[in-house]
């Protein structure tokens, strides 16, 4: 079967059995779990500026092991998270309990979000968009699901992978975005869905990431229409 003959489903399993299997080490990632008190408060400052005072409603997309999920409530919002891979929602679920947070955490799809209009203040996603087949799909979905006057934030990068991983190989030709984007690159992508009030801001500090990131890394803030 060719790239160009994969069905999104395909597509999708193929996501959802790397990320399984990404599961139980995610958080050993610097880049991807939270590991001491100096990153952690690194990222609550972030959000904090990013998503707004609380309380909020916040749907976190591509939750995956709950990171970002826990720190929006610790900042006091109230936080849906919502990822493909059940293994990653077992971590995030444990996590919520250890840390005594009361987050719901549901399986699905970000290109087809199970809520109604206008249901949520904020949409977050972290290292999300350039695992998705449809990724403007995915941001009509964003947009539909954020009240008017809301916001979406995306934490994203530009990695501009050498070969493509190779659990990845089967189905990178299939993710328009795979290889991330450089953060002026995703504004036009973002701005050409005719959504226009987009900031931006680099995350390439050490403490934000356990380490000094190899890629170019940032956060979007986009402002859905009143």
């Amino acid at each position: 079967m060719t790239h160009s003959e994969q069905s999104d489903e395909d597509v999708k399993d193929v996501v959802q059995r790397y990320w399984n299997g990404r599961a139980d080490a995610y958080d050993d990632d610097g880049i991807s779990g939270v590991h001491d008190a100096e990153q952690r408060e690194a990222w609550l400052s972030v959000l904090r500026t990013w998503t707004g005072e609380p309380s909020r409603r916040v749907l976190d997309l591509g939750c995956g092991t709950g990171t970002v999920s826990l720190l929006l409530a610790e900042l006091g919002h109230d936080v849906t998270g919502v990822d493909l891979s059940p293994r990653m929602l077992e971590r995030a679920r444990a996590k919520a309990r250890e840390a005594d947070r009361s987050i719901e955490f549901r399986t699905g799809d970000a290109e087809a979000v199970a809520v109604p209009d206008n249901a949520y203040d904020v949409v977050t996603a972290r290292h999300l968009i350039w695992t998705l087949p449809n990724p403007s799909n995915a941001l009509r979905e964003w947009r539909r699901v954020v009240r008017p006057g809301g916001r979406i934030v995306l934490v994203e990068g530009y990695w501009d992978f050498p070969q493509p991983w190779e659990e990845y190989r089967e189905i990178h030709d299939d993710l328009p975005l795979y290889h991330g984007r450089p953060p002026e690159a995703l504004v036009d992508f973002v701005a050409d869905h005719g959504l226009e009030e987009i900031e931006h801001e680099s995350l390439t500090e050490p403490v934000l990431w356990g380490e000094e990131p190899e890629q170019d890394l940032y956060i979007v803030g986009i402002d859905v229409p009143e």
